[in-house]
């Protein structure tokens, strides 16, 4: 147990039918999921525990590798060069007829993916230009029907990756430029879905989850469908498949994780299952055949930062190859994923199956936390060779060692609530630094062994002189929605939180607002405790800054540190729902 934030537990929504109650409860003070059939709260953790696997883009675009009629196609990502050539329908469909990937290997790829500690892999089933991996009832112009290699591809790596223990899903692109009238490039991908489309996607959907043995996550990727058909989309999914994890990317919040940004990462807390997608190189994706390939240390090492900078956040890393046309992996991508996997042979115990560090920042690096141990990532040696690690307060720390070296310990430092670790007393220290190309030299873990629960005393708000607190919505934790109407719409914010080292026990509070036109409800959650407000919008005749006021109670039986206080959205709120108002200042007084 981790003591640094509790919540109350949502009940199952009220509901005509028990097919309709949702799989998993959050606490109230975070977004519930969509009501009807989903992932359970096990699936969604056993999700989570795998940290890393393996994206593949592999389809027509291959064969082309970034060039058309002998010149280079560097206005995208290669897999897109259908739209960005641009290319005339005809003559990019021709490609089928030469889509022959005689080493495609899926077990070979299975085998790779292992060696790079992958525990995990999505394979292109469809994307944008329309082309199938998979043999389907809806359309010819796929991998079985419609070119020489006449095999099902994406069969041949979901039983791969049965055979091999991995879990397997598939990307599906809702937009389809080779569907009639749905074949209109837009900038940022962000077509309408038309009905034929949307009955299109729903038949090949049923295929996916009918045909393919379980299904882990389905990865949907662009277009901007209205939220039915977000919504039919996810029903789909899982009225076939229910412990199938949706990607946010189906829009409109229906899905059962959040994915960020191509080859981008989160920069303010997150509490849902989150994914962060990334390729090799930021250009592209599918494979593209001039693309520079130089320095294999430093891309292994910029993966496995990335890798570990997701998984200290609490998220899910998933990393791309492109094949070549012939089904071939690309050496260099190989190679690299060979090396991420010899770091990972002595460090993933810090990975897999860890939960995110529950420290703000870290001077020194990052840290994970399993059962019993915080493991701290040194990705920046301090001068003096010392770890400081803030705030762990009332812990049984045990002696801290090298991640794969257990029997080598040190003792652990403390002053007050702060500990540190002296690096140079451990004799199997790395005496290389962090650059050097020897990959067991990169990023060292420190595990520091505890027993019972862990508790971490968080970074704290001081009181003014009368012991009254000016919260400025800039001092907060900011918690966001991901996911929307589309690609580009912006994250948006659910919560603000603050810890507070306050003294007395009940104070008057009043939340200063910018209102916005209809009245609202919002919450305000103190030490876990709920007290509900209502808001006036423009509508009361009222202009400019408007404020409410509330008494609050502390409790430092629930958080013994901090006071924790939130503002959230009127409980239960569901994925998606903002703060109804825009917030200016918090004000706390203590009372007599």
């Amino acid at each position: 147990m981790v003591c640094w934030s509790q919540g109350i537990l949502a009940g199952p929504p009220s509901t005509g039918t028990t097919d309709a109650v949702a799989a998993v409860r959050r606490p109230l003070d975070q977004p519930q999921p969509p009501v009807g059939p989903g992932p359970s709260a096990e699936t969604i953790k056993a999700w989570q525990d795998r940290k890393f696997g393996m994206f593949i883009h592999f389809g027509l675009y291959s064969i082309a590798g970034g060039m058309w009629n002998g010149k280079r196609v560097d206005n995208g990502y290669s897999e897109q060069i259908f739209a960005n050539g641009p290319i005339p329908p005809k003559d990019y469909e021709a490609l089928a007829s030469r889509f022959d990937p005689e080493h495609f290997d899926a077990d070979a790829i299975v085998a790779l993916a292992k060696a790079a500690g992958m525990k995990f892999i999505v394979i292109t089933a469809k994307h944008h230009d329309g082309f199938n991996l998979f043999q389907t009832a809806e359309t010819t112009y796929n991998a079985v029907d419609g070119t020489p290699y006449h095999k099902d591809i994406v069969k041949e790596l979901a039983d791969a990756c049965a055979r091999g223990g991995l879990k397997f899903g598939v990307y599906y692109s809702t937009i389809d430029w080779h569907h009639p009238g749905g074949n209109t490039y837009i900038e940022g991908n962000s077509n309408p879905i038309t009905p034929s489309q949307e009955a299109f996607n729903v038949a090949q959907l049923k295929e996916l989850l009918s045909h393919y043995g379980p299904i882990a996550e389905i990865w949907f990727d662009m277009g901007k469908p209205t939220p039915a058909q977000s919504a039919h989309f996810a029903h789909t999914v899982h009225a076939l498949q229910p412990q199938t994890m949706i990607s946010g990317r189906v829009w409109n919040y229906d899905g059962d994780f959040a994915v960020m940004g191509d080859n981008s990462e989160p920069d303010v807390a997150m509490e849902l299952p989150w994914q962060s997608p990334a390729s090799m190189f930021p250009e592209t994706w599918g494979y593209r055949s001039w693309q520079a390939r130089t320095d294999l240390p430093g891309k292994i090492r910029e993966n496995i930062t990335r890798l570990v900078r997701v998984v200290s956040q609490g998220g899910n890393y998933i990393l791309n190859i492109g094949p070549e046309g012939d089904g071939s992996v690309v050496p260099f991508e190989s190679q690299v994923l060979h090396g991420i996997g010899d770091w990972l042979k002595r460090n993933g115990e810090a990975i897999y199956g860890t939960r995110k560090q529950p420290f703000a920042a870290l001077d020194f690096g990052y840290a994970t936390v399993g059962p019993h141990a915080i493991y701290l990532f040194v990705s920046k040696m301090p001068a003096d060779h010392q770890l400081r690690v803030p705030g762990v307060a009332d812990t049984a720390l045990g002696r801290a060692y090298r991640l794969g070296s257990p029997h080598d310990t040190v003792d652990v430092q403390r002053k007050g609530d702060d500990i540190s670790i002296a690096l140079d007393r451990l004799a199997d220290w790395p005496a290389t630094d962090a650059g050097n190309a020897n990959v067991d030299a990169f990023m060292p873990v420190v595990v520091l062994p505890f027993k019972g629960a862990l508790r971490v005393r968080p970074a704290v708000i001081a009181a003014a002189s009368d012991g009254s607190f000016h919260l400025q919505p800039t001092q907060a934790e900011h918690y966001l929605n991901y996911n929307g109407e589309g690609y580009e719409a912006p994250a948006t914010l659910y919560k603000l939180s603050w810890h507070l080292d306050a003294k007395a026990t009940n104070y008057s509070l009043t939340v200063s607002y910018m209102p916005w036109p209809t009245d609202s409800r919002m919450d305000v959650w103190v030490d876990g405790r709920r007290y509900p407000l209502d808001l006036a919008g423009t509508t009361s005749g009222k202009q400019g800054v408007m404020s409410q006021t509330v008494n609050v109670h502390s409790d430092r039986m629930t958080h013994p540190y901090a006071m924790q206080l939130e503002l959230t959205p009127s409980a239960p709120f569901i994925q998606g729902s903002k703060l109804p108002v825009t917030v200016q200042s918090v004000e706390l007084s203590p009372m007599q």
